[in-house]
């Protein structure tokens, strides 16, 4: 099997389960306890939120445990919607943003607030001036995501962020699919708030954190009892946070040569491809883009028949989103970049990983180029486009 869908999850590498396993069987005591049995336990939960904290920059107390990137993002929104609904009611995001964030703020819409979602360019990338003009002087927070999770786009994080604090707005980005894959320094850039997901970086799933900059007043989004400084309710998730910690220091000792090697496969498989299979576009920034992702789409075919055949070639891809790979409806992302809807249809997106190899690479652009041809050859659209082409010679 070719692994290609690490934008959708990674796997847990041995380093980090091992760190892990003690926590299941051995060490299984609930952090909060009073007793040393437990009070151990909690060191090494405080010990992940350093190690977190200094990876990104940050105060480890205002790093925040979470279940994933989804309640992170919820509770950016609703948690600010709440604290700060004297001050305001306007929103800003993007029409790209992950479902998190964009069904987050049409649930925000019917408590009353007033969303804003922003257009981008044909490469994913929003507009600065738009940005600026979209601010009311009811606008409490910016929402735009670092990176984006199908096209792989980087957004002017630092830029966007100089722009809200102008207007003394706060600033959270979704940094669900950049976090451990390009550097984030949350007070270089400017960040305020902060959504990640442990299980997009080799941690197991349902471990994420929420950073919040120290001075921000947010609403909990999980009540019950005084767990994450009584702003996250439920027992501490100890051997996930322990795993989350040891994935986020591999990351860190690893991220310069793992760009490396990544955006090498990365550039070789888009050059290849692109050069290749004919009626083929790159969506996303070419180079401001995330290391590891390329996402195409293939005109004349459907994108779910070709994760089919790529299948049953032992290849691993995606379509878009994993969140949404039960709709039949073309990616909304796919969409906001200007694509119609009869090439949206036939996107592929194909992540890597450092464990991937160049002969990985070489035997999936092979494969792909006999699946698209016989994809294509199967098409009526392609075979009238083929015989105007020719009568048009």
């Amino acid at each position: 099997m070719i692994y290609l869908d690490n934008a959708a999850t990674t796997r847990v590498k041995p380093e980090v389960f091992e760190a892990m396993q003690p926590y299941f069987t051995e060490q299984y005591g609930n952090p909060s306890s009073a007793y040393a049995f437990s009070g151990k336990i909690a060191q090494q939960v405080d010990a992940s939120r350093k190690a977190i904290a200094d990876f990104i920059g940050a105060n480890p107390n205002e790093v925040y445990f979470t279940g994933g990137g989804s309640e992170s993002d919820n509770w950016a929104l609703k948690g600010l919607a709440c604290s700060l609904k004297n001050k305001g009611k306007h929103i800003i995001t993007t029409k790209i943003e992950h479902h998190a964030i964009l069904h987050t703020a049409e649930f925000l819409e019917k408590q009353g607030l007033d969303v804003t979602y922003l257009n981008v360019d044909a490469d994913g990338k929003i507009d600065l001036k738009e940005l600026e003009e979209a601010i009311r002087p009811d606008t409490i927070l910016i929402s735009v995501m670092f990176a984006n999770n199908e096209i792989g786009t980087i957004e002017p994080i630092k830029e966007i962020s100089e722009i809200a604090h102008k207007h003394g707005i706060l600033f959270h980005t979704d940094a669900v699919q950049a976090f451990g894959h390009v550097k984030i320094d949350v007070n270089e850039l400017g960040i305020d708030l902060m959504s990640t997901s442990g299980h997009k970086i080799n941690a197991p799933k349902g471990i994420g954190f929420l950073y919040i900059r120290k001075g921000i007043k947010i609403e909990p989004l999980i009540h019950g009892g005084a767990q994450e400084r009584g702003m996250r309710a439920g027992t501490t998730n100890a051997a996930s946070i322990i795993g989350f910690g040891a994935a986020v220091k591999l990351a860190e000792e690893t991220l310069a040569s793992r760009t490396e090697y990544e955006v090498k496969l990365r550039d070789h498989l888009i050059e290849r491809v692109l050069a290749e299979i004919p009626y083929t576009r790159l969506n996303g920034h070419r180079t401001d883009r995330l290391p590891n992702n390329a996402n195409f789409c293939f005109r004349f075919i459907e994108g779910e028949s070709l994760l089919i055949l790529l299948d049953r070639a032992g290849i691993c891809g995606s379509s878009g989103s994993a969140c949404t790979s039960g709709s039949l409806d073309p990616s909304h992302v796919l969409l906001a970049i200007g694509l119609p809807h009869e090439i949206a249809h036939g996107s592929l997106r194909l992540t890597l990983s450092e464990e991937t190899t160049m002969e990985d690479i070489d035997y999936t652009v092979d494969k792909l180029k006999d699946i698209v041809g016989k994809l294509r050859s199967m098409s009526p659209l392609y075979e009238d486009f083929v015989k105007k082409q020719k009568e048009a010679k």
